[in-house]
């Protein structure tokens, strides 16, 4: 996938549609071990070779693991676009694995996980999404555990395998944007790329979808923290979904990123009871999630809950008006517009349409689908998805 821009600067990359949820039990952390190993030497560069070839002209190369997804990309001039996408291919082809890099980059990656767990705001997610899809592989976290990590950096087959069989071009998207012809990177791409195994049939196994009316819907865990920090949401529209966009607006207006969402003002602004409040969606192949995070005094969590269940309650309730429909779509243009001048989040927003989709619309094209929204389908949605049984509440006290 190709997006010019005239930028000096080119964002280049491979997303493999690979990640936590394919994974075995056994195996969980494989995923985000081969995004850190595959650095440690190719076939032909070592480590430091690597490094040096991308940093030494000046380039950042980077990666992360997501429960679907791995990435490998990195930004440049445009001139060195042939040299650099070398380079990743030889990464994401040709890894060697060798067991004394192996074993450093085993022991960075445990140092990550206790990092992770010493940072509340950032567990709880992983911890969230483990109640949410419990008894599934998403429910695992993407860094593993020191148990499976040893088991998985035992011997190099085990992640060549791995790569074998998920590192295929059906689940792969080789991407640019910055200023080269399309032409010229579709040819590099294919010199590179063009020689690998294509496979037949579905990528990644479609699973349905079920709710235990059995299933534990409230969790709380002692992490000795300052604060409670606490979650609330559940399940929510995969990618591609009819209401995907829809509930994109309502997510904006409930808690996004801005000041004057509705969370914010009540709790922080108008309450004083929490330094942060935000909501997110997170849509997936085939499943997603919601979810409202806070971190409050112990004395003050019980009256945050309640306010945040009101506003819950309240766009169930009661429809947008058409002045309040309005500025949420004016804000969530002005929004999307300033996040489409970031060429870095722009090429991978690309790259993952690209894996699903097999089409990349601009901030234009999507927007423009928003636009179409109405108030009674956004208080539709909320009454869909913010019923009180449908939400899962996890707190760190």
């Amino acid at each position: 996938m190709h997006r010019w821009t005239p930028s000096p600067v080119a964002y280049i990359g491979v997303m493999v549609g690979a990640g936590t949820r394919d994974e075995l039990a056994e195996e969980n952390g494989m995923a985000h071990y081969i995004e850190h190993c595959v650095f440690k030497g190719t076939k032909h560069h070592s480590a430091r070779q690597l490094i040096q070839s991308i940093e030494g002209i000046g380039g950042e190369i980077n990666a992360y693991t997501t429960k679907e997804e791995t990435t490998f990309y990195a930004a440049i001039l445009a001139e060195h676009v042939q040299l650099t996408l070398h380079l990743l291919a030889e990464m994401v082809l040709e890894p060697t694995f060798k067991k004394e890099e192996t074993d450093k980059e085993r022991m960075v990656i445990i140092d990550e996980i206790e990092s992770y767990n010493d940072s509340p705001s950032e567990l709880i997610y992983d911890d969230f999404e483990g109640l949410v899809f419990a008894g599934h592989a998403l429910a695992r976290p993407i860094l593993g555990t020191r148990k499976t990590l040893r088991h998985i950096s035992s011997k190099p087959e085990y992640a060549l395998g791995w790569m074998e069989k998920h590192y295929t071009p059906e689940r792969m998207v080789v991407f640019c944007q910055g200023d080269v012809k399309p032409d010229r990177f579709f040819r590099l791409a294919e010199k590179e790329f063009g020689e690998m195994r294509v496979e037949s049939g579905e990528w990644r196994e479609v699973e349905e979808w079920k709710v235990e009316s059995s299933a534990e819907k409230e969790q709380s865990y002692k992490r000795h923290t300052h604060q409670v920090h606490a979650m609330l949401g559940g399940r929510a529209y995969e990618l591609g979904h009819e209401k995907q966009l829809p509930f994109f607006l309502l997510n904006n207006i409930l808690g996004g990123g801005s000041l004057n969402s509705r969370l914010n003002m009540r709790l922080r602004e108008q309450k004083g009871l929490v330094y942060t409040v935000e909501s997110t969606y997170t849509p997936l192949s085939d499943t997603g999630y919601w979810c409202v995070y806070w971190a409050t005094e112990a004395e003050h969590y019980e009256q945050s809950l309640g306010l945040i269940r009101k506003e819950l309650d309240l766009l169930c309730s009661r429809p947008l008006t058409e002045n309040a429909l309005k500025r949420a779509l004016q804000q969530l243009r002005g929004q999307m517009a300033i996040s489409a001048q970031n060429q870095e989040n722009s090429a991978l927003a690309m790259a993952k349409s690209m894996l699903y989709f097999d089409h990349a619309p601009n901030w234009e094209e999507t927007f423009a689908k928003i636009e179409q929204t109405r108030a009674e389908e956004v208080q539709e949605i909320a009454k869909e998805l913010f019923f009180e049984e449908n939400c899962y509440i996890l707190t760190y006290k």
